[in-house]
């Protein structure tokens, strides 16, 4: 999402210049897993709002925000707006404003619901709502019976809002396909409207049931069980169904995407219970595989054990296990040729190269399972979940953050796209990884993996400690928080400008003219930080900023201290601090990234060099003559005194003959 500059003076406190929000009206269990609180409509009286609470490192969905805003769908909340809020104790949070519940969750009072209910008031208003969003290229990603309301009995659903965390984080294993549920929670990605399909088939079976399936398991032994069962049988169990759901689900529940019927079938759910698609059951070894003490007998299995034991995969390719299975007990020829390139590939590396290791078992893992998602060093997520995976790591750092470094330096995405070209958009998927290296490697703080984190969050806020909870998204923000910053004195320590501010410019001035334009390669930190914030202040007309320019001057030592002339040096200190009452950067960094002026202090320093290399000359000149007049005069001294000796001498040896 572009920033623009903010215009017009909306009232202080409202959130797009229209919406206020009551921190103190707490929404209880209506914001799907995100806090929710009671928000008012200042311009015009209608339905009740809520606002929800963005978390620091869960950044917002841009593109359902942006294209579902000002819309009107049935069997939708619907996001207003978003923005900053203030909240009570003077600090910022970012919130996303959208339509409140119209009544209690549908978990709120489990009971077994009747076939003719659960088509007429959950089934057909939930296709309605998924078609609308299927339409325009959108998901909803958080369907599940504590995220959908409705007013009261006999009245149809409404989809609960789910713009506020990145796409099915909340979302527990059951209500999620095998090969979603084993990501990473924030790197599940936009998904498919077919994976929508699949969690209101599993909403429709907890309503049928009375309780949710598979109650009480771990979430790896739900994706364990649906892998071995099938989604269908692993969550129906022994349970009886009337046909006509029983049907649906069967189709809801489909292992391939493809399978499932869309939104469009459901709105006549006879008609989309004689959709029937084959599925072509899968290859069954004769004898099972032994990974980490679990008997893999399908090549599906496999794939997620190599993903939670990728040491073990490593260890069974070194050992041909892998491949005498596959040639003797799975036997399916074109699978194994195609793992035999992989292992070749492998073979040509380094023996301990663990990146290598890692890329090997990633391309089996796609070999083996078609669906699944990237899969590296026992970390799973799809590449459009990158970017909230990228901001949940600026908050927890260590491991996470190591392994995301090393799938971006190595082009993970790029490799897993080739493994299944035939189920994704390879080329683009390979631009866009060669892209996200390009912005990791770049030099300076406005590269490395905190700029390709903002790059691929527009909606993510700014993490520089020096904004002293400020909520900052846009770049226009940048400024006004800085200079509130400034403001107190004792935050003004070091420069204005971080790495993390660093980082979010340059993700930011992507696509701007001028943007990401560099000084002199010779420049200090302290110009090059100006550098970038007066061209801020320029490019979005920003007011004075009186605190931010005293702080920058009382950093600009360095800067100062590179002039030659020593006169030059404390003109332009005092000259600096008269320029900073003013509040415009581009005049400081006009006096101190002057060219002529630069040019002449260069000038002076040449010049005073050249004579100071003449009066050395001329000095040892001096001083050569100087032992040249010493030696003559010496040597004149003793003929001087040896004549006036002889002179004596004459005289007296006259006296005594005449004497």
């Amino acid at each position: 999402m572009a920033d623009t500059p903010a215009t017009g003076s909306a009232p202080p406190g409202l959130v797009a210049g229209q919406f206020r929000v009551d921190f103190m009206a707490p929404l209880r269990d209506a914001g799907g897993g995100v806090e929710a609180f009671a928000a008012h409509d200042e311009r015009h009286s209608g339905a009740a709002l809520m606002a929800l609470r963005l978390g620091r490192f869960a950044p917002a969905r841009e593109r359902p925000i942006t294209l579902l805003a000002g819309l009107n769908i049935p069997g939708l909340l619907l996001p207003l707006a978003h923005g900053v809020a203030a909240l009570p104790d003077g600090t910022e949070c970012g919130v996303v404003i959208c339509q409140a519940p119209p009544g209690p969750a549908l978990a709120a009072a489990p009971r077994a619901w009747s076939e003719a209910e659960l088509m007429a008031s959950v089934l057909k208003p939930a296709a309605l709502a998924l078609d609308a969003l299927a339409a325009r290229g959108l998901t909803h990603r958080a369907l599940r019976p504590d995220n959908i309301f409705r007013a009261g009995p006999g009245e149809p659903v409404v989809l609960g809002a789910a713009w506020a965390a990145p796409p099915a984080s909340h979302q527990n294993a059951v209500f999620e396909p095998p090969y979603v549920a084993s990501c990473h929670p924030a790197g599940r990605g936009e998904g498919s409207i077919a994976d929508d399909i699949y969690a209101l088939g599993v909403t429709l079976l907890t309503l049928a049931l009375g309780h949710p399936p598979l109650a009480g398991l771990d979430e790896g032994t739900v994706i364990q069980r649906k892998l071995d069962l099938g989604s269908y049988a692993a969550l129906i169990g022994e349970a009886r169904l009337p046909g006509l759901l029983s049907d649906l689900l069967r189709g809801m529940l489909a292992e391939d995407p493809a399978h499932r019927p869309p939104p469009q079938a459901l709105l006549d759910p006879s008609a989309a219970r004689s959709r029937r698609v084959a599925a072509r059951p899968p290859r069954r070894a004769q004898r099972p595989l032994v990974i980490a003490g679990q008997s893999i007998w399908e090549a599906r299995t496999l794939a997620h054990a190599l993903f939670r034991h990728p040491e073990e995969g490593v260890r069974l390719v070194r050992s041909l296990h892998l491949d005498h299975w596959l040639r003797r007990s799975l036997g399916d020829a074109a699978l194994t040729s195609r793992v035999d390139e992989v292992v070749r590939q492998r073979g040509e590396q380094p023996p301990d190269d663990r990146q290598a290791d890692a890329t090997m078992v990633l391309r089996l893992v796609a070999l083996f399972d078609p669906l699944a998602p990237l899969a590296w060093r026992g970390l799973a997520l799809w590449p459009d979940g990158l970017g909230p995976l990228l901001a949940v790591s600026l908050g927890e750092g260590g491991e996470l953050a190591s392994r995301l470094e090393e799938i971006i330096d190595s082009e993970a995405v790029a490799a897993w796209a080739q493994a299944r070209a035939e189920h994704c958009a390879a080329p683009a998927l390979r631009q866009s990884a060669q892209q996200q290296r390009l912005w990791l490697r770049r030099g300076g703080p406005s590269g490395g993996l905190a700029r390709v984190c903002y790059a691929l969050n527009p909606l993510l806020p700014c993490a520089s400690p020096l904004l002293a909870g400020k909520v900052v998204v846009r770049l226009a923000d940048l400024l006004p928080a800085l200079e509130a910053t400034a403001q107190q004195p004792e935050r003004r320590q070091g420069l204005p400008l971080d790495a993390p501010i660093a980082a979010f410019i340059a993700a930011r001035q992507d696509g701007r003219p001028g943007g990401e334009r560099g000084g002199a390669a010779s420049d200090g930190v302290e110009i090059e930080s100006l550098r970038l914030l007066a061209r801020l202040q320029e490019g979005f007309a920003a007011p004075p900023l009186p605190g931010l320019a005293a702080w920058l001057a009382e950093q600009m030592g360095p800067a100062i201290d590179t002039w030659n002339h020593r006169g030059r040096r404390a003109e332009l200190a005092e000259h600096l601090r008269r320029l900073a009452r003013t509040g415009q950067l581009p005049l400081l960094l006009a006096l101190l990234d002057n060219p002529d002026t630069r040019a002449a202090d260069a000038q002076g320093l040449k010049q005073a060099r050249a004579a100071l290399d003449r009066i050395n000359s001329e000095s040892a000149r001096l001083a050569a003559n100087a032992r040249a007049r010493r030696v003559l005069a010496t040597t004149l001294g003793h003929e001087i005194a040896l004549g006036i000796g002889m002179t004596a001498l004459a005289a007296s040896l006259g006296w005594m003959v005449l004497g």
